[in-house]
Formats: structure tokens, sequence, C-alpha cells
């Protein structure tokens, strides 16, 4: 259990920071040379950005600074999410 006032300050602000108002592309992508070049706010990932990608990325920043993450939800729509659980092997 966790204030969740910390859980916005910590992660929140990592979210507006870092992957609002963003383009989120696949590193490999051809667009994000052009891109960087034009000036945009682009992020990369190893892999496509798809909404499991996008809830692992914020589970493993959540892990990173330390909170007692189990899952992270990212909701697409109102009746559509993806969920990232870590590692349920360990």
């Amino acid at each position: 259990v966790m204030d969740f006032s910390v859980i916005r300050d910590r992660v929140q602000s990592w979210v507006d920071r870092s992957l609002d108002h963003k383009t989120l592309l696949n590193a490999a992508d051809p667009l994000v040379r052009a891109l960087r070049r034009m000036g945009e706010p682009i992020v990369t990932m190893k892999g496509n950005p798809t909404a499991e990608a996008i809830a692992r990325l914020v589970y493993d920043r959540c892990r990173k600074l330390g909170l007692p993450v189990s899952a992270v939800r990212v909701w697409e729509s109102d009746s559509s999410c993806a969920e990232y659980c870590g590692n349920t092997s360990a």
C-alpha cells in the first residue's frame, strides 16, 4: 500500500514528461530519422508501441523507482485494455 500522491508525483510526472504528447515509434521505423530532423517529439521503443509494450514500459519505470508495483494496466478505450504483470515465473 502506498499513498496515491507519491505514485502520482513519481509516475504521473514521468509519464507527462516522457510520453505525453509524443509520438511513440518502433526504433526501426523509417520515420524516426525524418521526425527527429524536423524536431518532432518522439519516443522510440525496441518493438512496436502497443498498449502491452507501453504497460511494460511504465511497469519497468515503476520498478526502477522502487515502487511496489504488481501490474500496470493501460486502457485503449472504455472497454479495451492491456496489462503487464512482470515476470510471473519468479
